[in-house]
């Protein structure tokens, strides 16, 4: 029978490598969750506001699922593990391995598999610690898999011990890696035919958008962690806001600029530059990396940088993502 955790912690220096945590609730993506995800992000991702186009493109009865809540759902589900968490440092190997349909219920399990402590910077040491985590749907087909690293307060200064290899993120992850994520049947131009991003060419979006609703999607996703919705837990007094939902309005930003997108399918890497707070105005520029053809379309690697805006101060950089997307279209002079 798993132990009930605490609110208070884990601490860094609590895990046992290598032992699963207890899950978090099983989510079901059902239709009231999905127009929640959409007031919140505003993501004009086709596939995920149209059933007839969904049903056209993916041959599937029911509305595909917003890719991004997927991921969102996953990453909330693993906060059992950072309730108290300090910052999370690095995504890694974030696959969508199934675009999923309206109505999947997800559950997650979080693996700790390694862990190495800071040096002591006069408050203490504290420990980075990371997370494996695996996804699936109610049938235990598997749906998402990444991991985070994660610092995190240590409990005990005296009974620091280290365990397996952190390594590093990869922003150079090969497009190849991601193809048996392509779902196999999908008809890509009943969503469009027209040519593909250019690869080196970047954008600006032209509409900025404001972080609102930020304590709803860490309540929808079943975030737990302390600093998304304590004041005191944040910085300077004030609720942090979940990076997740930077990379929402990023997403939203993608769909606008690309409207070939189908689906996103992983990230080469995600990093979280600056802290962000309600009410903070996001600006988007979009650069096309790097394409493999598919049936169809393209796998397509971007790379995001979003800058916040608030008044009296200037323009601070407070995220860097690198989405890969399934996008349709044909190989051509890019007008967009």
């Amino acid at each position: 029978m798993n132990q009930i955790p605490s609110p208070d912690g884990p601490y860094g220096d609590d895990f046992t490598i290598g032992r699963p945590l207890p899950p978090a609730p099983a989510i079901t993506l059902d239709e009231g969750l999905a127009a929640q995800y959409q007031a919140i992000s505003g993501d004009p991702a086709r596939l995920a506001l149209s059933l007839p186009l969904s049903r056209a493109v993916t041959g599937g009865a029911a509305r595909v699922v917003n890719s991004a809540l997927a991921l969102q759902v996953a990453i909330g589900q693993s906060t059992v593990a950072t309730r108290i968490v300090i910052a999370n440092l690095f995504y890694r190997d974030v696959t969508l391995h199934r675009q999923i349909p309206v109505g999947t219920t997800l559950t997650s399990t979080v693996t700790p598999v390694a862990r190495a402590f800071t040096r002591d910077n006069g408050a203490g040491r504290r420990a980075k610690v990371l997370l494996s985590i695996e996804t699936c749907d109610e049938h235990g087909e598997r749906v998402a898999s990444l991991e985070r690293l994660a610092l995190l307060p240590v409990r005990n200064q005296d009974g620091l011990v280290e365990a397996g290899d952190i390594g590093r993120a990869d922003s150079s992850r090969a497009l190849g890696d991601l193809l048996a994520a392509v779902p196999p049947d999908w008809d890509l131009p009943r969503l469009s035919t027209a040519p593909l991003p250019t690869p080196g060419r970047e954008s600006e979006d032209p509409l900025r958008d404001s972080v609102s609703g930020a304590l709803d999607l860490v309540r929808l996703t079943q975030n737990q962690a302390a600093a998304h919705r304590d004041p005191a837990r944040g910085q300077r007094g004030r609720r942090l806001v979940y990076g997740g939902h930077v990379v929402a309005l990023a997403q939203a930003s993608l769909s606008r600029l690309v409207p070939g997108l189908a689906a996103v399918v992983g990230w080469r890497s995600c990093d979280h530059l600056a802290p962000s707070f309600e009410d903070d105005l996001l600006s988007f520029r979009i650069t096309c990396e790097e394409l493999l053809p598919v049936d169809g379309g393209a796998l397509a690697a971007f790379r995001i940088r979003a800058q916040v805006l608030r008044p009296g101060s200037d323009p601070a950089d407070v995220l860097d993502f690198r989405p890969v997307a399934l996008v349709a279209g044909t190989i051509g002079e890019d007008h967009g």
